[in-house]
């Protein structure tokens, strides 16, 4: 397909923040250290090659650490961009990741005026093959950054800033095919398989097939339990921590989510596929329009089985993400930043993985 650049807009966004300190509540920074541009990468004639440039650069005095996920990368495992197609949302189709809390490995460093910058090809994880009108924004949640004197890059209500662009608006010629290499993930070499009680395993040895199998079981109590809390019109602790304060409509959504999950995860003639050939630090990822094939990776056989962040809570997580399911986002990660963003944005906690896997697993318990 053929791109042809209208317009750009190059602007600075500003974060705002640090990384978690060993006190109840860490300072949060007054002023935005970061900023970021995002630009076109042309070719002849201005037409857009698929691809932007986006250049995060540190204007403040102190160095600033953020996770690595947080910066533009190709390889397209958190959801850092807003695209839409003549003013209608275009479906995210990279990898959606589960993550803990990151480690000292999982931070870049960026220096007082350093700059980074990243060429991303836009149609590796979004589809640009339709012909008009698109306006691409960057957009990546700050969650656990910090500078270096340890102020948090945060919001004042304590929810992560989020590093933003300004629109950048293009125009797509989709008869002219670009010879892009999208692979899906499901083409790629994935071991052997076998179907145990109605769900696929691929790549598995016979103990993780076991181990996750009971997950599997434990995932379809808990989506079960969730769906019938929902269905009984229940309003107590359980749903105000997690969806936060009750409206009629809210509470219809996290109704639908969970008879969505129930269902889905309920699936046993092979239409669920775990994967086990994941080797990274997360709890697993997915795929939002490949349902319903889960990749579970490290963290995801260190877990327990039931409780906070467990291997059936994280079948939960995953299941939402699907776009056939609920369509989460991941705006937040771990029970303190579900439960702040419960309380100050109910609506992205309707939109966030976590906030339905904690509402699920229910620990502690609440009523």
């Amino acid at each position: 397909m053929k791109f042809r650049f209208v317009h750009a807009v190059s602007v600075g966004a500003v974060l705002s923040g640090a990384i978690a300190a060993a006190v109840a509540t860490p300072p949060s920074a007054q002023n935005n250290p970061l900023r970021v541009g995002m630009v076109a990468v042309t070719g002849g004639a201005d037409d857009f090659l698929g691809s932007v440039e986006v250049s995060i650069t540190n204007t403040s005095k102190k160095a600033v650490r953020l996770p690595k996920w947080q910066l533009p990368s190709d390889q397209f495992e958190s959801k850092l961009f807003s695209i839409s197609y003549n003013g209608q949302p275009v479906a995210y189709e990279g990898a959606m990741v589960k993550r803990g809390l990151p480690q000292a490995e999982d931070f870049a460093i960026l220096q007082p005026g350093e700059t980074v910058r990243r060429v991303i090809d836009l149609s590796a994880g979004y589809d640009l093959s339709r012909t008009g009108q698109y306006v691409v924004a960057f957009n990546a949640p700050l969650q656990h950054a910090s500078t270096s004197d340890r102020v948090m890059l945060q919001q004042s209500n304590g929810l992560p800033m989020s590093v933003q662009s300004a629109p950048l608006s293009l125009w797509v010629d989709g008869l002219d095919q670009l010879g892009g290499a999208k692979v899906s993930a499901a083409a790629k070499p994935v071991g052997s398989k076998a179907v145990v009680n109605g769900v696929n395993y691929v790549g598995c040895t016979t103990s993780r097939t076991s181990s996750a199998g009971q997950a599997v079981v434990q995932a379809r109590a808990y989506a079960e339990n969730a769906k019938g809390y929902l269905n009984n019109g229940t309003v107590g602790p359980r749903y105000t921590t997690w969806f936060g304060a009750y409206t009629s409509s809210r509470y219809s959504t996290a109704r639908a989510h969970f008879a969505s999950i129930d269902s889905a995860i309920d699936q046993s003639g092979g239409q669920i596929t775990i994967n086990c050939g994941c080797t990274s630090s997360a709890y697993a990822y997915v795929y939002p329009n490949q349902p319903y094939q889960i990749y579970v990776c490290n963290a995801f056989w260190n877990a327990p089985l039931t409780g906070t962040d467990s291997k059936a809570g994280t079948l939960i997580h995953e299941m939402s993400h699907f776009t056939v399911v609920a369509g989460t986002d991941d705006h937040v990660y771990g029970q303190a930043g579900a439960k702040n963003l419960a309380n100050t944005n109910p609506t992205n906690a309707l939109d966030n993985a976590d906030n339905h896997e904690y509402f699920a697993e229910n620990t502690p318990f609440q009523n």
